[in-house]
């Protein structure tokens, strides 16, 4: 949009409404919270590219069963999904602030304002039904463990969150055995049968070598015997007692999600009054113009 027109002397004069202080800082906000590089490009666009190639790949590699089957708790998916909604945002913000663009602008503020109102709603949901959200993380993390053998990032992902968290299953070890490989039917031809994965184990720092096959047929232990090679409790209660410990941080980081969020929304919605009001002073300029007494 151009921002500078000839008076009726023949001299340029700036009418323009919209505030350069507000555009560039909605632009540096991209910059500050999406990386926002300096030619109308950015590393937030590079990086959503990447994890979209990244997450495209990894759901060609697997097959095509396995793929469908655990769809909702594939890691590749959620990259792909988070790379995507990366990408469009930063798109909207970055190139709608620089040219001007109002339905660019109105996008980005739409869709900051929508993925505001979700977290909050799940925020409120998740406190006043805790024993729903409960339930419902407990059924996710069984469906996972069903699809262990499966999906290889899923597997690091489980395993990873096993180890931080000293846990095995969702709610006990026992849970394992809704995998096929480690399930305790008597029928089960696996080498794996009623045991559970390494990460699981206790790991002792004083060993030099790790046993990692410390797992194997502990599900067949007492609960007391099996305590001795392995983190009896499930991953549940112990993400609970994590969160519950953490609440002040876990707020802090909320509060740091949602500050940049409605500053963005704020920005966004500046700009485009601004935008609008220019654009009614543009159409004014030009009916008037000719008339010596406007």
């Amino acid at each position: 949009m151009n921002r500078r027109r000839k008076g009726a002397a023949g001299t340029d004069e700036d009418n323009s409404l919209v505030s350069p202080f507000v555009k560039y800082l909605l632009f540096l906000f991209n910059f500050i919270f999406w990386y926002e590089h300096r030619k109308h490009s950015s590393l937030s666009v590079i990086i959503a590219l990447v994890m979209i190639s990244i997450g495209v790949y990894a759901r060609m590699m697997k097959h095509a069963e396995a793929a469908l089957a655990c769809l909702s708790v594939d890691p590749a998916m959620m990259l792909l999904v988070i790379g995507v909604l990366m990408f469009f945002l930063t798109f909207c913000g970055c190139v709608g602030s620089l040219r001007e663009n109002i339905c660019l602008l109105q996008t980005f503020c739409i869709c900051l304002t929508v993925i505001f109102l979700l977290q909050l709603t799940a925020g409120i949901l998740g406190f006043i039904f805790s024993d729903k959200a409960r339930d419902r993380v407990t059924e996710i993390i069984n469906k996972a463990i069903v699809h262990y053998r499966d999906d290889i990032d899923l597997q690091n992902l489980i395993d990873f969150g096993q180890k931080e968290f000293d846990c095995c299953g969702a709610v006990t070890y026992t849970d394992w055995s809704k995998n096929m490989y480690f399930n305790c039917k008597t029928d089960n031809p696996s080498r794996e049968r009623c045991s559970v994965p390494f990460s699981c184990c206790i790991l002792s720092e004083d060993k030099l070598v790790i046993n990692t096959m410390c797992g194997m047929g502990v599900q067949d232990l007492e609960y007391v015997q099996a305590g001795d090679h392995i983190h009896t409790n499930g991953c549940i209660d112990k993400l609970v007692d994590w969160i519950h410990s953490n609440l002040f941080i876990l707020g802090g980081v909320a509060l740091g999600l949602a500050i940049p969020q409605l500053v963005g929304i704020l920005l966004s919605q500046i700009l485009i009054n601004q935008i609008k009001d220019q654009i009614e002073n543009q159409n004014y300029y030009i009916q008037h113009r000719s008339d010596p007494w406007s």
